[in-house]
């Protein structure tokens, strides 16, 4: 199994101490958030896990305790943009801390375990189309040689972050991925077209230009839209070839059901929660309130087999059905 740490959350930031003592015990529970009554229990084992993908704006807390994972294969998704303060307001500075930060991960774990995101891409008067392709190749510069990989996605609206979206000053007249569609459409004041559509490919292409010019694949993530004529391919954040490429073998796995139909990430089990991530991101779906998430995290517990919570009354904890993806694994059930 591949096992998604975390799209949620950022655990890698905020609860990284947990997870190394959920390695070591060997299990964790993951409530079900649409019956979170509905607990499952994940077994931890090297033998199972065939790969750890990592979602993180900031590892940082993780590199002390790293050696604990040399049992397994991972890889981490690490989001960097050029962002400030007003849209990432619990990051660290991105060019006196991060850039470094992300150096010595590499240097850890070797480039090629190292992926790097510049997405959400949104566009206000604030955050135009220049500011970001210059904070994009000022990036990019500085990890030339840290990474191979880079993926860029365009900023997607659900109800959860729709409020927070129109508060930003989204920009019209430049299409993102939320609305870019083959007509003129409006929706709640947004709307898209050909020109949009036009505009973000002239700007996407400039991103990957610069991309390959300092030695990096650039793809898109969960995007509709075709950018081959910028140089810009479709790819999967929990990728086959990564995977595979990481692990020595071949896996057999299908598409991830519980993703969007543009996204082509192979099945994982995620192991985070929602409203638990402390990064404070305005535009962040996985969140619905600040209170929500700091009331959250006054039941984090390290040694609790659950994400901040424990197992209560009325919960019921089911063994997860769980297998290698190895190609000729035999499966194992846990009962």
């Amino acid at each position: 199994m591949i096992l998604s740490v975390s799209r949620r959350t950022d655990i890698p930031n905020y609860y990284s101490d947990w997870f190394y003592n959920r390695i070591k015990e060997g299990f964790l529970y993951v409530r079900n958030p649409m019956n979170p009554h509905q607990v499952s229990k994940i077994l931890l084992s090297p033998e199972l896990i065939d790969c750890i993908v990592f979602w993180t704006k900031n590892p940082e807390p993780m590199f002390a305790r790293l050696h604990e994972l040399k049992n397994y294969a991972y890889y981490f998704q690490f989001t960097l943009t050029g962002y400030g303060g007003d849209m990432e307001p619990n990051v660290p500075h991105k060019k006196n801390h991060m850039i470094s930060v992300f150096r010595r991960l590499a240097d850890m774990v070797g480039s090629s375990r190292v992926v790097w995101r510049y997405d959400p891409i949104l566009f206000n008067d604030i955050y135009t189309e220049a500011y970001h392709i210059q904070a994009f190749g000022q990036i990019a510069e500085a990890l030339s040689g840290y990474t191979h990989r880079c993926v860029i996605s365009f900023v997607d609206i659900y109800a959860k972050n729709k409020a927070a979206m129109k508060a930003l000053g989204i920009r019209q007249d430049v299409s993102c991925g939320w609305n870019i569609s083959d007509r003129q459409t409006e929706d709640d004041g947004y709307m898209t077209s050909d020109n949009g559509l036009n505009k973000l490919k002239i700007f996407a292409g400039k991103l990957g230009y610069m991309a390959r010019q300092y030695g990096m694949e650039i793809t898109t993530c969960a995007e509709e839209m075709d950018l081959s004529d910028c140089g810009i391919g479709h790819s999967s954040c929990i990728d086959r070839d990564l995977v595979e490429e990481i692990t020595g073998y071949t896996i057999e796995a299908g598409k991830d059901k519980n993703q969007r139909a543009s996204c082509g990430c192979v099945e994982s089990i995620e192991v985070g929660a929602y409203h638990t991530c402390l990064n404070g991101c305005r535009y962040c779906y996985a969140n619905d309130s600040l209170e929500r998430v700091q009331r959250n995290y006054k039941r984090y517990d390290v040694d609790s087999p659950l994400l901040c919570g424990r197992i209560g009354e009325g919960d019921k904890v089911t063994d997860r059905k769980m297998k290698s993806l190895k190609k000729g694994q035999i499966e194992l059930t846990f009962i």
